[in-house]
């Protein structure tokens, strides 16, 4: 399963080496006759936030700024985004763990290995290294995890609720034929300045007043990365405020059309959507040819059931054990009649030719991690555990209703954008959150 995508991981390289330095950092600090105790920044339901952890939080966010080359904010300023940040991740741990949402060791060790390849060592050398700098591998698993579990709680809570209607999709569809400009790509940052939910006049004015103040640096030639990082409000705020490669049709009409009048470089005036204020940046734009095909992967796999008497650890050893004799030579068609417990049995394990959407997430995850011919270690799905090997990869032409079926994931893609920053709002309106005063 591939629950993080290159950018979380390289987030959490960039925290892996944060932690190392704050050895080296805090030897090279300058003696004091003053001991600065660690002290409670924020209450967050039941649990706090320490000054210490926000110090920490901020030394890797500077860190990883600094690699990308994006100008800093005022130190004040960005100690108050990241606080922020971790009030928010807090609230979602919390409510994860509150509905018994758990990431298993399994998960927790390739995201760890694909945490080290980044970093350009093995799984071993990482582990030395991170110890070496005085950073205790236990809590860096601890960021990982939560890494995983937060990713796993959207989909949850919010992309596996997103309803798409015959009558959206048909709209879409019309749309989208008729507008020549449909498959273009847009490179696109952005800033959100967001609203609680039943805003009062004087937030709203507020809110404004502020996306005003960010609209009126950018226009004086003000750095929009630095000041994504100082007043956005959108989870990757602290990353500058990089979406990436988005297609024209996955985002929001009212987006859309601002970017279609925009040059590379420019930045939009201020939008309004429920979620507050935003501004967007135009890095790049490529395409704007009706695209013809999509892609389909050919795969095949056997799939072992848990039950009252068979446990997971069961179906991994048995699994595993399959992969071994596959790895050295064994024929997978075979073992996949005499093992797999799906109705592809039959067919070797076979599922013929599958689009983007046809699977529930970690299967489709896991496929598209994988190279032509390569064979996966034991994942998990709704249906049990599975061992993956895929086999071909092809463009094909896209028929109507398979045209349907794309429209379907792209209106889903763009809704749950939206549903998500609406889901926050809600889940920081509910929390009880009480700011500590600096006490010094």
């Amino acid at each position: 399963m591939q629950f993080l995508n290159s950018a979380a991981l390289a987030w959490l390289a960039t925290v892996a080496l944060a932690l190392g330095a704050g050895g080296a950092w805090a030897q090279n600090a300058a003696p004091s006759s003053v001991v600065l105790v660690d002290r409670i920044v924020a209450v967050v339901n039941s649990e706090v936030i320490t000054s210490g952890e926000v110090a920490q939080r901020a030394k890797a966010v500077t860190l990883q700024l600094q690699q990308q080359g994006t100008q800093l904010p005022a130190a004040d300023l960005l100690q108050k985004q990241v606080l922020e940040h971790m009030i928010m991740d807090r609230l979602q741990i919390q409510l994860a763990k509150e509905t018994a949402l758990r990431v298993d060791d399994l998960q927790l060790d390739r995201t760890v290995s694909r945490v080290a390849e980044r970093n350009k060592m093995s799984l071993t050398q990482f582990r030395q290294a991170l110890e070496r700098d005085g950073v205790q591998f236990d809590k860096f698993l601890e960021e990982i995890r939560n890494e995983i579990l937060l990713s796993r709680l959207r989909e949850r809570e919010v992309d596996n609720r997103i309803v798409v209607t015959d009558n959206e999709i048909d709209y879409f569809l019309s749309q989208h034929a008729a507008s020549p400009t449909a498959a273009t790509e847009f490179n696109l940052s952005h800033i959100v300045l967001r609203l609680p939910e039943q805003a009062s006049p004087e937030e709203l004015n507020r809110q404004r007043a502020r996306a005003e103040q960010v609209l009126a640096q950018l226009r004086d030639g003000a750095d929009f990365s630095k000041l994504a990082v100082g007043f956005s409000d959108a989870p990757d705020a602290l990353q500058g405020g990089v979406i990436g490669w988005r297609a024209r049709d996955r985002l929001p009409d009212a987006f859309a059309q601002a970017l279609d009048a925009l040059k590379p470089g420019e930045v939009s005036g201020i939008m309004r959507s429920p979620a507050g204020f935003h501004l967007i940046k135009l890095v790049g734009r490529r395409g704007g040819g009706a695209a013809a095909t999509v892609e389909q992967t050919h795969v095949r796999h056997i799939l072992a059931k848990t039950s009252e008497i068979v446990s997971e650890a069961d179906v991994k050893r048995k699994l595993d054990n399959l992969r071994e004799r596959i790895v050295n030579g064994a024929d997978f068609a075979e073992l996949a009649k005499l093992n797999s417990d799906d109705a592809s049995s039959i067919k070797g394990g076979d599922l013929g030719w599958i689009y983007a959407g046809d699977t529930v997430p970690e299967f489709e995850r896991m496929m598209n991690s994988l190279k032509v011919g390569q064979l996966s270690e034991p994942f998990a799905s709704p249906f049990g555990w599975h061992l993956m090997q895929v086999l071909e990869r092809r463009q094909t032409d896209v028929s109507g209703e398979r045209k349907r079926q794309e429209a379907r994931l792209i209106l889903r893609e763009r809704k749950a954008d939206e549903a998500y920053q609406e889901w926050l709002r809600q889940l920081r309106d509910r929390a009880f959150v009480e700011y500590r005063s600096d006490e010094r």
